[in-house]
């Protein structure tokens, strides 16, 4: 089994708690890390440059002039592209697909593999639970001055709303609740920060896939 620091609702180091090796214990495969986390910024890349073609250009149903006689070139439309404001060819248009389709297994895996590599970096910690009833940010900035935890990502068992918005004040650190755990996110944080329960909801949701 792999360990992790355990503290208490104050903040307080309080022993080492025993994490689930199937889930932060594995082998940590780069490759498998890199394809993942690809496919996961191609499935949220926005698709947001469209050019128009000739035929969705406004305008240009007359011929400019005539085909003959008048020693200019000839031209049907002023939709062409050949036209300053006519359509654009083989321009960018919002028909682009940059999804990449992953196997569900090979997901959880590198979410298991990303898990596994902070904690062997000593970058995940675990809190028995979180209180703010005030849901002031300085009450939850107090704990987690205590902890050294001043970035990173904080790992909640479902979304609470005080939580959410004590912490919304402290940009460096996230929120996400423990069924909806990436590679990505797990990745760019400095710490992961699990609330005990958080630590079940994780296996339950992920370990059955």
């Amino acid at each position: 089994m792999t360990k992790a620091k355990l503290y208490n609702k104050e903040g307080q180091e309080k022993s080492d708690i025993q994490l689930n090796s199937k889930v932060f214990g594995i082998e940590v495969k780069p490759v498998v890390l890199k394809q993942v986390v690809e496919a996961i910024l191609a499935n949220r890349r926005l698709v947001i440059a469209d050019t128009k073609a000739r035929g969705e250009v406004r305008g240009g149903g007359k011929k400019p002039w005539k085909q003959k006689g008048t020693g200019r070139a000839r031209h049907g439309s002023i939709r062409s592209p050949l036209w300053r404001g006519g359509g654009v060819t083989f321009g960018p248009n919002t028909d682009r697909n940059f999804e990449k389709k992953l196997n569900k297994k090979v997901r959880t895996k590198a979410l298991f593999m990303a898990l596994s590599d902070k904690v062997n970096g000593e970058k995940v910690s675990v809190i028995e639970e979180l209180i703010v009833g005030s849901g002031k940010t300085k009450d939850i900035a107090g704990i987690f001055k205590k902890m050294s935890f001043s970035r990173g990502l904080l790992v909640l068992p479902k979304m609470e709303k005080t939580v959410v918005r004590a912490v919304s004040n402290l940009p460096k650190i996230e929120v996400i609740s423990a069924n909806s755990l990436n590679v990505y996110d797990v990745l760019k944080a400095n710490k992961v920060l699990f609330v005990e329960p958080a630590l079940k909801e994780a296996e339950k949701t992920f370990l059955r896939k």
